[in-house]
């Protein structure tokens, strides 16, 4: 006897199927090297909290950095106590997130929808090429990502289950839970959205009633428990965090024509056709016959049009935009993509077509994971000291002219290092970079500041010391540095080397302006120690 198709679309318990998401989000989170500058830099925070012992304040280069709070730095500084600087570590926050959106998605429309749509919607996501990398990308915008979804989701359901006289506070206590880690993982987006998004559904529902959730004292109580210390530390600590974190970071920012990545207001449109692929496709293909086969659920669907309608709007009202931004609005989407598979459509003659998309979706997935490992590691991922040379205790490391994210976190360097740069023009910089970053966060603590950002005409002080410094820099920074020649090469790819100078045993301030003598072959050359 022929076996029933139907019994393929078997929903399975939530428990198993939150497993089998973040066992297919983590699957490949280890094959390549972090990303510069998002992924050196977040995960790099998140190691020298470790090392510091400091939870509470996120330090870039062992200065206070207050771009973003703290939760994405929490989760990667625990997992690296334990599997130390390990890649797959550094990105478990955004895989925690995007395990956190999908099994939201699913609980949410396995009990408020049909449990057919909530399995299709959460395979469509969790399979969709931009949700997949977004996964597997060490920054922020995934963590919040999920957080947004958990706080739209689990409110909404507390408003269903109260109008069904359900129990609906748990419901509710969850989605204040949510907005605090939102608060957490991004600042206010965690919880601007998430009440747009639910105060727009509610006035599209003519639910105004429960508008009056947004007022649950207990909620908020959930809320300033968990996201308000950490707000009122840092202020106390540090009198222009406000200023700074709230007022530059966010309505400063999302005004202003001065960051990077600007774009026009269309810019999200194709970006989420583009990398939705080949799911998007399935909005082409025209409605099943048998439209008593689709089960209408307008609630359901104003929330996911909504949901999706403010997140893409948001950002898109901004000049500077980037890819990740978006990320929130991946759900609705997915949603809404499951629901026209689904529309009007045999499930038994459906099902053959939904796997074959989901697995050229999955094979996308990591095609776009391995493309990315082989053309897309930065110099400094693939700068390794020689087998049998370490940065010992007591020796101090200087980048030339650049800060380089990820040799701190490839190196397991416990200290700060020393950056040599132009810091007064730095500091007039208003561009979106590196130096603008540490310059910001040089103003939270200038004694520090003055002990490791050193000025170019201050090399000398720095280096004609008894004590060995590792330099990197430019493969070819030799060339407005001849002083180099002088050092030990010791490891040296296509865009950055690496140098040992021992210094001045003598502590002779001008060590670098004596004659240069040859050096001897081996000292130039890394041989086999340089990754070329």
């Amino acid at each position: 006897m022929k076996r029933s198709t139907s019994a393929s679309w078997t929903v399975p318990q939530p428990s198993w199927l939150i497993v089998a998401l973040l066992t297919w989000l983590l699957a490949t989170a280890w094959i390549r090297p972090l990303m510069a500058p998002d992924e050196g830099r977040y995960g790099g925070v998140a190691l020298a909290m470790l090392h510091s012992g400091d939870w509470l304040v996120p330090r870039l280069d062992g200065l206070p950095f207050f771009h973003k709070p703290p939760l994405f730095y929490w989760i990667g500084a625990a997992a690296m106590a334990v599997t130390g600087p390990v890649e797959w570590a550094a990105r478990l926050p955004s895989i925690l997130g995007g395990g956190a959106a999908a099994a939201a998605l699913f609980l949410f429309l396995r009990r408020w929808s049909t449990a057919r749509l909530a399995l299709l919607s959460t395979v469509v996501l969790v399979t969709t090429p931009f949700f997949f990398l977004g996964a597997q990308f060490a920054n922020l915008d995934m963590l919040v990502a999920g957080c947004i979804s958990g706080t739209v989701l689990l409110a909404a359901g507390a408003a269903l289950a109260r109008e069904r006289e359900e129990p609906w506070r748990a419901l509710l206590a969850g989605a204040y839970l949510f907005a605090a880690a939102g608060l957490l993982a991004k600042g206010l987006i965690g919880l601007v959205l998430p009440a747009m998004v639910i105060a727009a559904w509610c006035a599209a529902t003519r639910r105004l009633a429960a508008l009056r959730l947004a007022l649950w004292l207990p909620g908020w109580a959930v809320l300033l428990i968990v996201a308000g210390p950490w707000f009122v530390a840092m202020q106390m600590k540090y009198p222009e965090f406000f200023d700074y974190f709230v007022v530059t970071q966010h309505f400063r920012r999302f005004a202003s024509s001065g960051f990077n990545n600007e774009h026009g207001f269309w810019f999200y449109l194709p970006v989420l056709a583009g990398l939705t692929l080949p799911w998007f496709a399935w909005v082409f293909v025209p409605r099943g016959a048998d439209d008593s086969a689709r089960h209408r659920q307008p609630d359901i669907d104003r929330l996911m049009w909504i949901w999706l309608a403010v997140i893409v709007v948001f950002f898109s009202l901004p000049r500077s935009k980037l890819v990740g931004y978006v990320l929130p609005a991946l759900p609705p989407l997915a949603y809404l993509i499951a629901q026209r598979v689904l529309a009007g459509r045999s499930l038994e003659a459906l099902l053959p077509k939904v796997r074959a998309t989901t697995l050229a979706a999955a094979v996308v997935c990591i095609g776009c994971v391995i493309a990315v490992a082989m053309y897309a590691s930065p110099p400094g991922t693939r700068l390794k000291l020689p087998a049998g040379q370490a940065v010992a205790p007591g020796d101090q490391v200087l980048m030339l002219d650049s800060y380089h994210y990820e040799i701190p976190f490839y190196w397991n360097l416990r200290e700060p290092v020393l950056v040599s740069d132009d810091w007064k023009a730095a500091a007039l910089d208003t561009r979106d970079n590196w130096r603008k970053e540490i310059s910001d966060a040089a103003r939270f603590d200038p004694a520090h500041a003055a002990r490791t950002l050193v000025d170019r005409t201050q090399l000398a002080d720095t280096l004609c010391v008894p004590r060995t410094t590792w330099l990197v820099g430019s493969n070819t920074a030799q060339l407005a540095n001849p002083w180099l020649f002088r050092a030990q090469l010791v490891a040296v790819n296509d865009g950055l080397a690496a140098w040992r100078f021992a210094g001045s045993p003598a502590g002779d301030p001008h060590c670098l302006d004596a004659p240069l003598a040859p050096a001897p072959a081996s000292a130039q050359s890394p041989g086999t120690h340089g990754d070329e």
